[in-house]
């Protein structure tokens, strides 16, 4: 079994979060901890696209999985392409370059 720490940072890359996120901002993951709420952001992988690493929001629960999308309707890199994702962690803050919190 191999060994992983609670807490992990991911770097946003593109622009699929704005205005919320934006490429190039550092967050702050929590794996486990309360249960994903529709309405958080978070880290998934798509079941469709396993190497895929994905910051998105939340939408809802969805045969076993999280229906997520990205904030920027513009863009469609999200379930809307390829379905139903696995969520990793939920983010509790960005830290870089402007510290704050997700909502």
């Amino acid at each position: 079994m191999r060994w992983q720490l609670p807490l992990f940072a991911v770097l946003v890359s593109g622009p699929s979060m704005a205005p919320a996120l934006r490429s190039g901002d550092a967050l702050l993951v929590r794996r486990g901890g309360r249960r994903v709420r529709a309405g958080d952001v978070v880290v998934a992988r798509f079941r469709t696209r396993p190497d895929l690493l994905v910051v998105k929001r939340a939408i809802r629960e969805q045969d076993g999985g999280w229906w997520i999308q990205g904030d920027n309707g513009l863009v469609e890199d999200d379930s809307r392409r390829y379905g139903v994702a696995d969520v990793i962690g939920r983010v509790l803050i960005r830290y870089y370059p402007r510290p704050g919190r997700l909502g």
